[in-house]
């Protein structure tokens, strides 16, 4: 596993919006620029910096729906996460310390999966999703703070067999990046403040990303894709270039 950490001792604001933390992270990244990689975002907020890191890097760009598991009577308590297609990281540290039966975990499991399941439907309209297989993929979320979406994320990436897996993202806790060390082949973390309490604290604006702000993006981010790609073939062959 490779890292890339800026360790932060002074917590306070390190980006204007999620745009603006996907530009710096895109700097991060240079190396994969024009390489053909794939760059998923994780929903919602994952895939607006996904796209300018995409942008940046001329890379193709998806989503990963993904679902916190949220404890009993403290549902921004995250115990674990699923993923839309059935992946899976459930924290058992937490769920033995809260006490969590298996009644409610199958539950709450189920009901996330279900909702993960309904959001991946309305993102895609119809599309089907990319070839992962044998491709570098670099997975990227707005932050970490406990990593339990972007684990059951790496889990859904890694069963479809990329060739290389990156987690990028613009700032995280020093106990998620930590943890993530050995679920894939490199992290790009440029800050790792402390103390870190929340992924917010570090946006001047962290508003909540809409279903149909993701939906747009994503189908906006596919029509330049592919005029894109027309244009390059077009060129490739001799023809006029419209």
């Amino acid at each position: 596993m490779e890292r890339s950490f800026r360790v932060r001792t002074e917590p306070g604001i390190l980006y204007r919006d999620r745009r603006a933390a996907g530009a710096y992270l895109a700097e991060n990244l240079a190396a994969y620029r024009g390489r053909g990689v794939l760059v998923l975002g994780i929903a919602r907020g994952g895939v607006i910096v996904a796209a300018e890191v995409a942008r940046r890097l001329n890379a193709d760009m998806d989503v990963v729906v993904a679902s916190k598991l949220g404890a009993l009577g403290e549902p921004e308590l995250a115990i674990g996460a699923v993923t839309a297609d059935g992946s899976e990281y459930l924290d058992a540290d937490m769920i033995r310390r809260l006490g969590v039966t298996g009644q409610f975990l199958e539950a709450e499991a189920a009901a996330q999966m279900a909702e993960a399941r309904r959001r991946e439907a309305r993102y895609r309209a119809g599309r089907q999703p990319p070839r992962i297989r044998e491709r570098t993929v670099i997975l990227v979320d707005d932050g970490l703070a406990t990593g339990a979406t972007m684990r059951a994320s790496i889990r859904s990436v890694a069963e479809r067999h990329p060739t290389r897996l990156i987690v990028a993202v613009p700032v995280g806790s020093s106990d998620a990046c930590a943890a993530l060390l050995a679920e894939a082949d490199e992290l790009v973390c440029p800050y790792v403040p402390k103390p870190f309490l929340s992924v917010g604290m570090f946006y001047e604006e962290f508003g909540p990303a809409s279903d149909e702000e993701i939906g747009r993006l994503l189908g906006e981010w596919r029509e330049v894709r592919t005029l894109h790609k027309a244009r390059h073939e077009r060129m490739s062959t001799g023809g006029p270039v419209l």
